[in-house]
């Protein structure tokens, strides 16, 4: 993986400025090219061409989605992103239909992807603590990040042919982002990253 095409999700609105989501895009961008990888960024903020958007994803052997969770989705921003931009990618590089035949219209859903041998990874940060997550009685009933909330999401990238790497979920950015909190983030982060890397680091 040499081309990585960052896509940073932190959107502008109400009480939130996208702050974390900037500084986990310029943590990521940082990492990447120090260690020789190119890399493009598309800011969901930013006006975009679909058509052009497009010709990043085909360029990129993974996609990093760095994004908040609002009311349990991701912004509307991004996904209006989406919606546009993988329609734009309909026979062009990101899918070429549902997969499935007139002959036999129950088997083969999800399978008309472009996109084999690419990867993808989704990177979130929550106002929720991860407690939320993992502790009985607590509000996601024990389910995880990525089996519960993001299960749609993951399905999506899947539909057009791409697998999955681990991403990365910081939690508890409103009333516990302290500074020592923030740079203990970083520290993980970026053992995170080295460990997704290994291969292109030796």
């Amino acid at each position: 993986m040499k081309n990585i095409f960052i896509i940073n999700g932190g959107q502008h609105f109400a009480h939130s400025g996208g702050a974390f989501n900037k500084t986990l895009t310029n943590w990521t961008v940082d990492f990447l090219s120090k260690n020789d990888f190119e890399v493009r960024v598309t800011d969901i903020n930013d006006e975009f061409v679909p058509e052009d958007e497009v010709e990043n994803f085909k360029w990129a052997d993974l996609i990093i989605y760095n994004t908040p969770i609002w009311w349990f989705q991701v912004p509307n921003r991004l996904k209006k992103y989406i919606d546009e931009v993988f329609t734009a990618g309909h026979q062009n590089g990101i899918y070429s239909s549902d997969g499935r035949s007139s002959k036999n219209p129950a088997i083969n859903y999800g399978t008309g992807g472009l996109m084999h041998g690419k990867n993808y990874m989704v990177n979130t940060t929550w106002n929720a603590p991860d407690t939320a997550f993992t502790l009985p009685g607590e509000f996601f009933n024990e389910t995880s990040v990525d089996d519960g909330v993001l299960f749609g999401f993951h399905k999506m990238n899947a539909f057009t042919g791409m697998s999955k790497i681990l991403g990365f979920h910081f939690h508890d950015l409103e009333k516990n982002a302290t500074a020592e909190r923030i740079a203990n983030y970083y520290t993980d982060y970026m053992k995170h990253l080295k460990s997704l890397f290994t291969k292109e680091l030796v």
